[in-house]
């Protein structure tokens, strides 16, 4: 099992990564690829305006709330997959990082902007109605983006897709679309993550879930059956001009 950096890294490799497009309404997007501990550790910038990150992790990875424990993973079945276990500073549950099949989009909104809310619900509002435009865009429909508070099944404190947060998509009550965010006084640092094909064994053994838990987990959230780039593309043509 290695024990990722997760955000406490001092890394910030953002401002050395070019920007690959300057989309209407000043979204400035960049392309970072590295384990997940080092994407995670990535700073909230200050003074660069709109961006969006489209971020890959090279190894497979679970990464753990900012309350959670590493002793939640069990370390064999970690070490026998080959998955880097890592912390956010943002809070909520697990998530799976799987390269190829998890689409990673991180949003960042400076302070001031029309876009920004000092409340950290309504913040992610505008965010799941852009997804919900764009999922449509690819056939995807219809969803719907969460407004009310955050819902916890009995798996949700522990995984982040069993779980329901302001500004995250589901069909047919079937998560889509997580969302966390980090914030400073100069930005908000909004996190996104979806799947091709949701695969929650591996979540199962690392987690030691039982049968009516693996149960509960097969039906908490699904993937979009549509290759990543084309999800990633619909998404940059709704953000907001």
């Amino acid at each position: 099992m290695t024990v990722g950096p997760g955000a406490s890294a001092v890394a910030s490799g953002v401002a050395e990564t070019p920007v690959e497009a300057v989309l209407p309404g000043g979204w400035r997007v960049r392309r970072l690829g590295g384990p997940a501990g080092w994407l995670h550790g990535l700073g909230v910038p200050e003074g660069t305006g709109r961006e969006v990150w489209a971020l890959e992790a090279t190894r497979l990875a679970v990464v753990l709330g900012s309350t959670q424990a590493t002793s939640l993973i069990d370390a064999d079945v970690a070490a026998e997959l080959g998955v880097d276990v890592v912390s956010r500073r943002s809070g909520g549950g697990a998530v799976l990082v799987v390269p190829g099949n998890t689409l990673w989009v991180d949003v960042i909104v400076p302070a001031g902007d029309p876009l920004w809310d000092d409340d950290v619900a309504r913040a992610t509002h505008w965010l799941g109605d852009t997804w919900t435009a764009a999922l449509a865009d690819v056939g995807i429909a219809p969803t719907e983006a969460h407004r009310g508070a955050l819902a916890c099944g009995r798996l949700g404190r522990l995984v982040c897709f069993a779980s329901l947060g302001a500004g995250e998509v589901t069909q047919d009550g079937r998560k889509l679309v997580g969302v966390s965010q980090r914030r400073t006084r100069a930005a908000a640092r909004l996190q996104c993550g979806l799947y091709r094909v949701w695969d929650p064994a591996p979540l199962v053994r690392l987690l030691g879930l039982d049968a009516e838990g693996a149960a509960d987990l097969a039906t908490a959230a699904m993937g979009t059956d549509r290759p990543n780039v084309e999800v990633l593309d619909a998404f940059l043509a709704r953000l907001p001009h």
